[in-house]
């Protein structure tokens, strides 16, 4: 019996693999590009070729499996929200032909509120299409990626500015994607657990962004500011920098939603929702070495 994670190359999905079989479990990983999972497939993990949205694919994957670790990846096509769901959907009614009793999804805050959330939009049709397939489904629903600061990376670099449309005084949970597969593996490895929930994915605090700024201010060693801007100007920042219209649409949308309250966290906030790496801890880490690297010399 094994656990199936359809998203290995990904910064969520390989270091959940590693953790699943460092705990001596078997691992089923689905890739397009097994060269890719070589190391992965070294450490014994069971590789199957093909594609999410292959019924042939999903089919061998879930041979023998006992639980799947499912996510949507991440806005990379104009018909995205569609493509989604309905790669979601066909692999829940495959969870349930081959008899898979464990799922784990990753979700999103705002997921709750379902269209007009841009890329969250898919999620909520994928919960739902896992829940009534499966028994045993939990809906991992994480805040805003620390990872997403790595887009603000110019911003920070040439004008010690953070760029966004959400209220200064507006807090939000910020999440590290290691602390997001940490969770995972953490959810996946208990079997105690049993029934449809949804289980938040906050990190240690909500924030503000004008908090986030003096975080990154004092992990960064130079002045970072936030700058609240108009939708709009986000979205035609990102026209202007090369983003394809469509993927500044869907983006547009989530950031008007999230100024609207439908990204929202539905779960409060608890012990089991609380991860610990801190946005300085982050900082430090992974965002200051790509900031000098972009500074201009």
């Amino acid at each position: 019996m094994s656990i199936v994670i359809n998203t290995p190359n990904g910064n969520i999905g390989r270091p959940l693999v590693e953790k699943l079989l460092q705990a001596g479990r078997k691992v089923t990983i689905i890739s397009r590009t097994p060269e890719k999972v070589a190391d992965l497939a070294k450490l014994g993990a069971r590789v199957v070729q093909g594609s999410i949205d292959e019924k042939a694919t999903l089919d061998a994957a879930f041979q023998g499996a006992e639980a799947l670790f499912w996510l949507s990846p991440p806005l990379a096509r104009p018909d995205f929200v569609t493509w989604a769901q309905e790669a979601g959907k066909q692999a829940a009614a495959l969870v349930k032909a081959h008899g898979v009793k464990r799922v784990v999804v990753l979700s999103s805050v705002g997921a709750q509120n379902g269209p007009g959330t841009g890329p969250v939009s898919v999620l909520k049709p994928v919960e739902e299409a896992f829940k009534a397939a499966a028994p045993n489904v939990t809906s991992l629903r994480a805040g805003f990626f620390m990872e997403n600061l790595l887009r603000d990376v110019g911003g920070i670099a040439h004008a010690g500015a953070i760029y966004n449309a959400l209220s200064p005084d507006k807090a939000f949970p910020m999440v590290a994607v290691a602390d997001i597969a940490s969770k995972a593996a953490e959810v996946l490895l208990d079997a105690s657990w049993t029934g449809h929930r949804e289980l938040g994915v906050h990190g240690p605090k909500d924030i503000t962004y004008p908090e986030a700024a003096a975080v990154l201010t004092q992990a960064l060693g130079r002045p970072v500011k936030y700058v609240q801007v108009r939708v709009a100007d986000l979205h035609a920042g990102m026209t202007n920098a090369g983003v394809p219209t469509w993927m500044a649409d869907s983006f547009a949308e989530m950031y008007q939603a999230l100024v609207d309250g439908r990204m929202d966290a539905a779960e409060p906030r608890s012990k089991d929702t609380t991860t610990p790496t801190t946005l300085a801890q982050f900082a430090t880490t992974v965002l200051k070495p790509v900031v000098e690297k972009a500074r201009p010399s």
